[in-house]
């Protein structure tokens, strides 16, 4: 009986499933392409990133003066 509904809940899973992939919805990508706003994330990105990139050099060259002493 027990296995009856561990097979049961997993069908009725993978049903549930297959509802929510049929659905046609405007993705969040296509969204922003088309209001322009893809930009301003890609820019706010590339600057978190340049960000986290120098304060990791500056960080190293402290770290390699403090070795050298």
């Amino acid at each position: 009986m027990n296995k009856i509904k561990q097979i049961s809940g997993i069908i009725a899973l993978l049903f549930l499933s297959f509802t929510t992939q049929a659905q046609n919805s405007i993705q969040p990508t296509d969204a922003m392409n088309t209001n322009g706003k893809i930009y301003v994330v890609m820019a706010v990105v590339i600057v978190i990133v340049i960000g986290l990139l120098l304060y990791l050099i500056t960080l190293d060259r402290k770290i390699s003066k403090m070795e050298k002493k």
